[in-house]
């Protein structure tokens, strides 16, 4: 009783540095030994500067680029009028290691596979490689970043062909298309059966407002449906430009005829389909999924579909690709229609593609921004030594920070830096990674010195860098990062009206020392779980007792408060994530 009353809110976070985050000293030696960094400082402005990766072919020669997959026409005609090009398909491992060895840049779609001995066999000459695609499961990234080369991707080009394809399921499945087709190669006439249904008048619930989920959007609001949406990173302005309206998704869950998905596949996205979802959706709802197949608990589906709570299904995307067919709970089912991943698979998106790629392949090469970049930036060793303490700071202040925000966009902020050498300090690697926290958990793009700055203006976020007199021999004394809203999950988060958050780093190890205006020292690892309350006896007892019934170990405590018997947060490290219930 005691904890209920004095609890004014409670939050907790679950913080994993990134894999570059943790990289030894030895790997960001090597991450930088190809490298150059643009000349120009960075703009101490209320909109972001851009840095260049710089990656260097041979002066005075064309770069040889090997094509090691059927590409498009167009972008190999492109590619002629600047390399060489060596298109050679089918390649065996060691014919591949053999040809990497003599060609600055290597293009691949998903077939070829990019591991580390292709990068060792290199020998260094090979600066970019670039993936005529989205994913990039079939290169070792962390090779690539330790053998300084860049690698892109095509992650633009397949955005209307997966919209169309998401909307020629929703009008098959509406009409049973596919199964009146099937019935009538089997030499049946069957009219009464496939009675479908209309989508005009019909509310589409959009889950992902992004890229692919606007453009569907647009062609639902062409053929008369009403369309909503959710998306917690949204823009409203946008949306409403589109006549969209966002919502809550138990709102949408309960509004929605037809839901099509459209969200990366992240931990907080995984499974979010669930059998509490489908209990909760209105029922007859018709699923439609061209994102990725991990989003929808493939056997909850079944069971939403057997119990009449989902009347249908279309998928293009599946947790295991391609699906284990034996006793799978979906594919043979006659109200799921079934197509084995084709969102991009149209010529027009495979020609986009091959452009894309060989435009942000060329740009590498030439030494220009390429924004298309997934592995970690390239900057001097000499650079990385000395900020590396700091990286993982900096991405934990904003992992944090927008865990800390609440539902809804935001589009200023502002990251402050606290420094004895003044307008001298190179801050576009820290804010590059205070951009990677940010956005990361938003996005399936991967965040870097390149993107970062791009990808926030997509969202429309103005970032600010200001810069403090700090005390010390190193490089940083603290950093702060403040988020220009008030809608939040953790009211003490809260200081002068934004979301406000410092930290520092102590024998190595990232630091959150204040929040909003509450002093602490909280260890950015782990989870962390989050209490408001008034400064009293009992309340550390209470919230211990109710983490041992739980079997929590508590590996650290931090309390900070404005005096005694005042307002207070108070800050634990648990050693695994808390339930929702215990956290309610």
């Amino acid at each position: 009783k005691q904890l209920t009353h004095a609890n004014q809110a409670l939050f907790y976070w679950n913080f994993h540095p990134s894999r570059f985050s943790n990289l030894s000293a030895m790997q960001l030696h090597q991450v930088g030994r190809n490298a150059q960094l643009s000349a120009r400082g960075a703009t101490r402005s209320g909109r972001v500067s851009r840095a260049r990766t710089v990656v260097r072919a041979d002066a005075g020669a064309k770069p040889t680029v090997l094509v090691s997959e059927k590409l498009g026409a167009a972008g190999i005609d492109m590619l002629k009028k600047t390399a060489n090009v060596d298109a050679s398909y089918g390649l065996s491992p060691e014919e591949l290691k053999a040809k990497v060895a003599l060609s600055d840049a290597l293009i691949v779609r998903s077939a070829t596979k990019v591991t580390r001995e292709v990068f060792e066999a290199s020998k260094g000459r090979l600066k970019v490689v670039g993936r005529a695609g989205v994913g990039i499961d079939n290169v070792d990234l962390v090779a690539a970043t330790e053998y300084g080369c860049l690698v892109v991707n095509a992650p633009t080009a397949n955005t209307i062909a997966a919209a169309e394809h998401g909307i020629a399921l929703m009008c098959a499945m509406a009409r049973n298309v596919a199964q009146a087709d099937a019935s009538m190669k089997a030499g049946k006439w069957d009219r009464n059966t496939y009675v479908g249904t209309s989508l005009t008048g019909k509310t589409v619930a959009i889950v992902g407002f992004g890229k692919v989920g606007s453009e569907v959007a647009r062609r639902a609001k062409g053929l008369g449906c009403r369309v909503i949406a959710y998306d917690p990173f949204a823009s409203a302005e946008m949306a409403k430009a589109l006549g969209v309206t966002l919502m809550p998704l138990d709102d949408c869950l309960a509004q929605g005829d037809f839901f099509s998905l459209h969200m990366p596949l992240l931990p907080t996205t995984k499974n979010l389909f669930n059998d509490e979802v489908f209990a909760k959706i209105k029922k007859g709802a018709r699923i439609i999924n061209v994102a990725r197949g991990g989003v929808i608990d493939e056997f909850a589906l079944a069971r939403a579909l057997d119990a009449g709570q989902v009347s249908q299904a279309a998928l293009d995307v599946w947790a295991d690709e391609p699906p284990k067919w034996e006793g799978h709970p979906l594919v043979n089912r006659p109200d799921v229609v079934c197509t084995p991943h084709l969102g991009a698979s149209t010529t027009e998106a495979q020609e986009d593609v091959a452009i894309e790629i060989v435009d942000a392949v060329v740009d590498a090469l030439m030494g220009k921004l390429s924004a298309n970049a997934v592995n970690a930036p390239m900057v001097p060793p000499e650079v990385l030594k000395e900020l590396q303490p700091f990286i993982a700071l900096a991405e934990g202040l904003g992992k944090a920070a927008v865990s800390l925000t609440g539902e809804g966009a935001f589009t200023d902020m502002s990251v402050v830096y606290q420094t004895p050498r003044g307008d001298d300090l190179d801050t576009r690697l820290l804010r590059a990674n205070v951009l990677k926290g940010v956005l990361e958990g938003t996005t399936t793009a991967m965040v870097n010195l390149v993107n970062a700055d791009l990808l926030a203006k997509k969202r429309g976020i103005n970032v600010a860098e200001v810069t403090e007199s700090g005390t010390g021999n190193d490089v940083l004394s603290g950093m702060g990062i403040r988020i220009q809203t008030t809608n939040t999950k953790f009211s003490g988060a809260l200081d002068k009206g934004c979301i406000s958050l410092q930290g520092s780093v102590r024998n190595g190890i990232p630091f959150l020392t204040k929040i909003g205006s509450f002093d602490v020292e909280v260890a950015l690892q782990g989870s962390l779980l989050l209490i408001r309350q008034i400064d009293q006896p009992g309340i550390v007892a209470g919230v211990a007792n109710k983490l041992a019934d739980e079997k929590i170990n508590i590996s650290f405590m931090s309390v900070g408060r404005t005096g005694a018997g005042q307002e207070a947060i108070m800050a634990f490290g648990i050693d695994s994530p808390a339930s929702a219930a215990t956290v309610s």
